[in-house]
């Protein structure tokens, strides 16, 4: 993996540095005096600027409850942007402008959001296509500490969307991509709407390395991979045709992105220092708490795994049943006990064991080697009692499977959760 390079002094040029505009009223208690940076990156967007900028700034005065300003990323435009820009801050107080010279989105941001002194930065897209009302609804749990990464989701339940089916098929199979791939429980990387809290954001934008549309996703795939609260809030999204994007090429460049953020994770170079959020504690001073044991863990992944083996044992037998109207005995059973194993590992891994951080390669893997195994036993004791008792009666034979079933089953569920989907802090004690 080959680090970005860092930008020169000369690179990045601070061209119109703003200041924090006051809040004009506190709706929110302990809220603090959190200030805010909401950066717009644009490249060639003389047309859109003056209308997003006004909006936003129209929008802020009214009464945004932080101090809050507004900094233009213009990355390396050939047009009047930066000129337009220049002439914007000079009329509305608390917009700053910085120049890159370089292109790239995911470069304006982790330049711009690595530089600022806000307590909480946050992006938008220049078209405004994600409605503001939103943005309070974002900022707001990074103010009081609840969350340390809030997005705009345009595929959370309550969100609205105005958009055209190719847009919307290409959004929802890359975002299943994510899930299925790196076992994510955000559900929309790309929205560009999203903030952080400074504090936790630093030491990851140390990891990331795109520099274009893939950073988004970067982004939140190390906030989840170390344990970072990302708050998800849904909203409207308009579609504006008027785009910079090209389908295709950030597609694939997307792609490339999720493997090497696998490789990333399954090498370690994915963990950082983040500050530790404090373990959950009652509120109430006589809550009746139960004792400080995983009892209570232990009988829900057990109740779980028995649950889901039962389900996917009867989805076997059905899956067998229909495809043996196709195929042989021995074709239909693999692929039947092939889907209804991948099926139980990924119920599993979302119910049986949900706290645990091991990613879906090494979970389906794991399983599979045990699946392999337990294969390998069951037959071997069937084989084995056979050779001592050529005689044995088929009800003999089905005892001793189902003996031999029992304890591979207990042995699995034991290595599940003890090594493949234990957490590093488990595994250390």
């Amino acid at each position: 993996m080959t680090p970005t390079p860092h930008l020169t002094a000369s690179a990045v040029r601070t061209e119109r540095p703003a200041e924090f505009q006051p809040a004009e009223r506190s709706v929110l208690p302990h809220a603090g005096n959190a200030t805010v940076d909401i950066v717009v990156p644009v490249y060639n967007e003389e047309r859109a600027l003056p209308g997003c900028l006004r909006t936003l700034h129209a929008r802020l005065s009214a009464g945004f409850p932080f101090p809050w300003r507004i900094t233009v990323a213009d990355n390396a435009s050939t047009d009047q942007t930066l000129a337009t820009a220049r002439r914007l801050a000079d009329e509305l107080p608390g917009v700053g402008v910085v120049h890159l010279d370089r292109k790239g989105r995911g470069l304006a941001l982790r330049t711009v959001w690595g530089a600022s002194d806000a307590d909480i930065v946050a992006y938008m897209d220049v078209d405004l296509s994600t409605g503001l009302d939103g943005l309070l609804p974002l900022v707001a749990p990074l103010a009081s500490g609840h969350s340390d990464i809030a997005i705009g989701s345009r595929l959370a339940p309550g969100a609205r969307t105005v958009r055209g089916p190719r847009r919307e098929f290409v959004s929802r199979c890359y975002n299943g991509i994510i899930r299925l791939t790196h076992g994510v429980r955000f559900t929309d990387a790309q929205c560009g709407f999203k903030a952080a809290r400074t504090e936790v954001l630093r030491p990851l934008l140390k990891v990331t390395r795109d520099d274009a549309w893939f950073f988004d996703t970067e982004l939140l795939l190390l906030a989840e991979h170390n344990g970072l609260r990302v708050h998800e809030v849904p909203v409207d999204w308009v579609e504006d045709v008027d785009t910079r994007v090209d389908v295709v090429s950030t597609a694939t460049d997307d792609l490339r992105g999720l493997w090497r953020m696998a490789r990333l994770k399954a090498s370690g170079d994915a963990r950082v220092e983040v500050p530790a959020r404090p373990e959950p504690a009652a509120e109430h001073p006589d809550a009746v708490l139960a004792p400080a044991t995983r009892r209570g863990a232990l009988s829900w992944e057990v109740g779980c795994f028995v649950a889901i083996g039962i389900v996917s044992t009867i989805g076997q037998a059905l899956l067998y049943w229909l495809l043996r109207g196709w195929w042989t005995p021995a074709m239909a059973n693999l692929v039947s006990l092939f889907v209804l194993t991948v099926l139980n590992t990924e119920a599993n891994r979302r119910l049986t064991f949900r706290h645990s951080t091991a990613p879906p390669a090494r979970a389906h893997l794991g399983a599979g080697v045990l699946f392999v195994l337990g294969y390998l036993v069951t037959s071997g004791a069937v084989l084995w009692f056979k050779w001592l008792d050529p005689g044995a009666s088929p009800a003999a034979e089905t005892l001793v499977l189902a003996t031999a079933s029992v304890v591979v089953t207990g042995v699995r569920f034991a290595v599940l959760r003890l090594a493949v989907f234990a957490s590093p802090r488990r595994r250390t004690r």
